[in-house]
């Protein structure tokens, strides 16, 4: 029997990178897409609160049922699972391929990588993939066998409890292979472009610089610069399990047992 096969990403379900995972994925399972309706880059763990959310059945690629939906990339995960498969669960979740690098730091902001960690948290094995080209004819040919082959392993051995792969794609062909890596360490050094709009008010554009904080040669970052594709296995619990001896050691014995308020005597 074929595995059910999610896809979803966060730069639109009419954008190119959609379309190539979608068709690598109907070689091996039964693809169901479900999308927002506009691009969503950069909304990371977002969710819709307050509004209505529409989700609509279209017919965009002969043959592959496909839906478009008005929220987040985190929504389209949890619409698809509630109410297209209905609780019955896909055997994997795969999201992209985004247009531009989720890699460092970059997961925490990424809608594409978002909805692979909310595929995970449902319990299922999930994969981000993205591709460092943020034009719109980015050339995703040479993506192709190594996504349905990550994928195929996926299905084939599972992934530990609560992981999901980020999966990232240097810009020029002619991989020399995967590597397994860490996250590199970095972030974005901001600058707000400040400019007043036709009503005389203040309003500011983004921009930024990416700044590469670690130079290890075992991380995503350094994988992609010489030419590999690098696959990082992703977590989305983010305690700081080493921080919590050191925390245990300060001293809050003179709280006492606060709750209900202060007890003293007046």
């Amino acid at each position: 029997m074929k595995p059910n096969i999610l896809v979803v990403n966060d730069d639109g379900i009419t954008a190119p990178g959609i379309k190539v995972l979608l068709e690598e994925m109907q070689k091996i399972g039964n693809v169901v897409v479900v999308a927002p309706d506009s691009a969503q880059s950069g909304m990371g763990h977002a969710i819709t609160l307050g509004r209505p959310l529409r989700l609509d059945k279209i017919n965009l690629y002969e043959g592959v049922e496909m839906y478009q939906c008005s929220g987040t990339p985190v929504d389209c995960v949890k619409l698809a699972v509630n109410k297209v498969f209905k609780g019955q669960k896909p055997d994997i979740c795969v999201s992209g391929i985004n247009h531009g690098l989720n890699n460092s730091i970059n997961v925490l902001y990424s809608g594409t990588m978002s909805a692979a960690v909310e595929g995970a948290i449902e319990g299922i094995p999930s994969v981000g993939f993205s591709l460092d080209n943020f034009s719109h004819d980015a050339d995703f040919s040479y993506c192709r066998p190594y996504v349905i082959s990550i994928a195929e392993q996926v299905l084939a051995n599972g992934l530990p409890k609560n992981t999901l792969l980020n999966v990232n794609f240097p810009q020029t062909a002619g991989f020399k292979g995967i590597k397994i890596c860490r996250q590199a360490g970095g972030h974005w050094v901001e600058e707000f472009d400040e400019r007043i709009d036709p009503h005389n008010r203040d309003y500011y554009w983004t921009t930024g610089k990416f700044v590469l904080q670690d130079r290890g040669e075992d991380t995503d970052s350094f994988a992609l610069v010489n030419g590999y594709v690098s696959v990082v296995p992703t977590q989305f619990d983010m305690t700081a399990h080493h921080a919590i001896p050191e925390l245990n050691s300060w001293s809050f014995d003179h709280l006492g047992n606060t709750r209900g308020g202060d007890k003293r005597e007046k």
